[in-house]
Formats: C-alpha cells, sequence, structure tokens
C-alpha cells in the first residue's frame, strides 16, 4: 500500500483535490456482490476457545444513533476507475485499524497485490468527511484468500496513517488518529452464532428485480438473525448468513455487530459482508454473507492490532 509518507501524501490528495471530485465520483464496487444460497438450520463448530477484544468508547459523542466508526473506503479498480465499499474503524493498539472484505482490499480481477489509492473515510455522508481521510498503510489478510481465493478468508485489516483534510491547494493538515475520532469497535472470535446482529453499510445498486431502494449516500442499519448457509458462486466451506434487504453494491464490507446499543454507539464485529443473495427467489436480496470468525481470523487480526503507523502531515 503507500508505505512511505510521500506516496501516502500523494494518495490523499488525489482524493481531496477539487473538492473532493474524486470521492464524489467514486461508484459503489461491483465485484462479487450477489451469489445463489439456502439457508440450512446447523449449527458452527468453533475451531477453538472463545476471545474477543472490548470496543473503544469516545469519552464524549455527538447526538445520533449510527456509528460514526462506520464509513466508506475508497479505491483504484482494474477498470481503473475510483470505487467504495464499506468499512468499520476497529480498537487497537495504535488507534489505526479499519476492517473490510478482503476483496475490497486485494484485486481479484487481476490479482497483482492491494487496490489502488487505498483510503478510508469514517462518517462519509454525501461527498463530505467530518472526521477526514485515513490512507492505508499495511494492509493484513489470511494467507488462503491472497493464494486461493478461499471466500472462508475473505475479510481485510488495514492500518491507517493519522486523518488528514486539505487545509488549502497542496497543504495536508493532520487531524490525529482514527479510533481517538470515532471510536472503535470490538470483535469476537470462535463464538457461537448471535441470535441478532445490526449491519451498518452504504448498499447501493439495484435489487434483482430491479428496483433502487438505497442510494449509497448515507449510512444504513439492518437488523436480522444469523444462520449457516449454503451458497454457490464463491468458493466457501462455511458461510454465515444474516437477514438483510441490504443489495450488494456498496455493502461489501459492512460491519455485523453484536451487543450494539444507541448510547455508545459501539458493540462487537462478528461478521462482515462479503456478498448478498435472494434465498426466497422473489427478486430482493434477503441475506448478507458473510465468514465466520474463528482462530485463524484472530491470528490475523492480532497481526494488525500492534502494527504502527504514524502521521503524513
Amino acid at each position: 500500500m503507500a508505505h512511505t509518507v510521500a506516496a501516502a501524501q500523494q494518495v490523499a490528495k488525489f482524493w481531496l483535490a477539487d473538492g473532493a471530485a474524486n470521492l464524489k465520483n467514486a461508484t459503489p464496487y461491483a465485484v462479487r456482490t450477489a451469489v445463489g444460497g439456502e439457508r440450512l438450520s446447523t449449527d458452527i463448530v468453533p475451531d477453538g476457545s472463545p476471545f474477543s477484544f472490548p470496543p473503544d468508547e469516545m469519552e464524549t459523542m455527538p447526538e445520533g444513533e449510527t456509528p460514526l466508526t462506520s464509513g466508506k473506503v475508497f479505491f483504484i479498480g482494474s477498470d481503473l476507475q475510483p470505487h467504495w465499499c464499506t468499512g468499520t474503524a476497529m480498537r487497537s493498539k495504535y488507534w489505526n485499524i479499519v476492517a473490510t472484505a478482503g476483496h475490497c482490499l486485494l484485486d481479484v480481477e487481476a490479482p497483482a497485490g492491494p487496490l489502488a489509492n487505498w483510503v478510508f473515510v469514517p462518517g462519509y455522508s454525501e461527498g463530505t468527511t467530518p472526521f477526514g481521510l485515513y490512507v492505508g498503510k499495511q494492509g493484513f489478510t489470511h494467507h488462503d484468500f491472497d493464494d486461493i481465493r478461499d471466500h472462508d478468508r475473505d475479510f481485510a485489516f488495514v492500518n491507517v496513517y493519522r486523518g488528514v483534510v486539505l487545509s488549502s491547494p497542496d497543504v495536508l493538515t493532520s487531524v490525529g488518529k482514527l479510533t481517538e475520532n470515532v471510536g472503535g469497535q470490538g470483535i469476537t472470535f470462535n463464538q457461537p452464532l448471535a441470535p441478532t446482529v445490526d449491519v451498518f453499510g452504504y448498499p447501493a445498486g439495484p435489487q434483482p428485480d430491479g428496483s433502487t431502494p438505497y442510494t449509497g449516500q448515507t449510512l444504513e442499519r439492518s437488523t436480522g438473525s444469523t444462520f449457516t448457509m449454503k451458497i454457490t458462486g464463491l468458493p466457501m466451506d462455511r458461510p454465515t448468513g444474516a437477514d438483510s434487504s441490504f443489495t450488494g453494491e456498496g455493502s461489501l464490507g459492512s460491519s455485523w455487530l453484536t451487543g450494539y446499543t444507541s448510547d455508545n454507539r459501539v458493540g462487537y464485529l462478528n461478521g462482515i459482508t462479503i456478498s448478498v443473495a435472494d434465498t426466497d427467489g422473489d427478486g430482493r436480496y434477503d441475506t448478507g454473507v458473510s465468514p465466520y470468525f474463528d482462530g485463524q481470523t484472530l491470528t490475523v487480526y492480532r497481526k494488525a492490532f500492534d502494527y504502527w503507523t504514524g502521521s503524513i502531515a
């Protein structure tokens, strides 16, 4: 990713220049957004003991009910055009982790490493960057996703530099560390499926019947039960599902939170949308699809947890 300060500065200016034109002109990522799916009644068998990291709560919280931690990740796709997915700020040692889908970090259409010019904008709404823009420095994924595209490992944890805004046409000003500004979600591993989860994302694009219920401009919330699944269209052995009407475009990378409350706007991440499905064939998506967060997910997260980034301004 942008491993040097100079490279990160260029990435930030690419997105923020000309009134953030490239952010505003980006379109929702439309790669692997939908699969065939069947709901199952089987249980998940964890591969180890349950484990969790608690969330980082903010001391003062602006009014509202949706998490400040959610936002959009922006990047350049294989078509050389700007696109976006959903991302989530997470608890970490250096206040700098963003969680998203693995294929919103790695280019699965032209496997040559990460998608270019990767950044995160928490609280994104209709072209604004209310808490600044955060350039990705280092991404962590599972080897099986990077090497053989195993979508049971389709998740990514990205360490970002401190946030910036463009204070004049060519001057970047630091706004501080990510989770000090917006808080950070906790995360759980090797847990039984939650009775319900709150899914937060930026769905856009059409339903199978052609309707377009979402614009992708503001953060949406969907609450529903979880279950195991059998899917077609992606190589995946034990996907999990959640009741959700979100369309796939834009909602890739959406957070699945348990224990979420509107008072402190944090909970525990235990899933992340990598695709959606219409399981009853009525022409409307009804299910979000996620990998199960097991011990191997924890191993990847621990690597990102201790990675330092720093400032670019």
